[in-house]
Formats: structure tokens, C-alpha cells, sequence
């Protein structure tokens, strides 16, 4: 499988590898380096959360409906749960909880070694041509 996050400049910038991609479930690994930790070298709260975003909008986009362009994030909520270290490398499995015309609503929950660090809500749009 082509990584889909490649076609995603800032996913591919922080090395998201999407490991399993349908309209029903996305998997995707982080390798959390020391540009994406806080100062106690602990995974940054935005990484954790652009790491969601980009599973999602993964998601979102193979289930977009006929005649849509595309997609956008417009609401994301980050509960953070525990925390991953520098040199771990963070799960991230995205699956739907709503499908609509317009709104589509993904739950990512991020673990590492098995242990939760987040679970993130966002809804995306569609976006339509004209």
C-alpha cells in the first residue's frame, strides 16, 4: 500500500505511516521523535493531535460522498490520557462514529505500548465543487 500520508505535506512531515486505510478503519504509527516533544521529552500535545487530525481526514476522504472535492477538520477535541516518551512509537487507530451528507464525525484513539496517551474526536466537512 502506498503511504497515504504522503499526500498529506505536513503528515508526511512528521512521518505518519498509515498501516491499514478504509472508510472503516484507519491505522496509522508515529515514531515520536525529539522534534515533536515537549522540553521534558514527552510527545507534544499538537503532535498528538495533528497525528488524530490526519488519520481522520484519511478517513473522511474515502468516505466522502459523490461529487465532493475533498475535506476539512472543523471541530477537533483531544483528551489526553497519558503520555509517549521520545524514541516510542504511537499507534493511532481512526474509526467513524457518524457518516452524513455534509459531516462526517472519527474517533482516534492513540495508544503506545499498548497504554493510552489520547482519544480524539473531530468532525469533518465536505467540501463540494462551486
Amino acid at each position: 500500500m502506498s503511504n497515504l500520508a504522503d499526500t498529506m505535506p505536513f503528515a508526511k512531515l512528521m512521518g505518519l505511516k498509515v498501516l491499514e486505510a478504509s472508510s472503516d478503519r484507519i491505522v496509522g504509527e508515529l515514531v515520536v521523535r525529539d522534534d515533536l516533544c515537549t522540553a521534558g521529552g514527552i510527545m507534544h500535545g499538537g503532535a498528538a493531535m495533528a497525528f488524530a487530525d490526519s488519520l481522520g481526514a484519511i478517513g473522511a476522504f474515502l468516505s466522502l460522498p459523490e461529487r465532493a472535492a475533498g475535506t476539512t477538520t472543523i471541530e477537533s477535541k483531544t483528551n489526553f490520557l497519558g503520555s509517549a516518551k521520545a524514541g516510542t512509537t504511537v499507534r493511532g487507530e481512526t474509526t467513524p462514529v457518524h457518516r452524513g451528507k455534509r459531516t462526517s464525525v472519527w474517533q482516534t484513539k492513540i495508544t503506545a505500548d499498548g497504554k493510552a496517551v489520547a482519544l480524539v474526536i473531530q468532525t469533518q466537512m465536505a467540501l463540494f465543487p462551486g
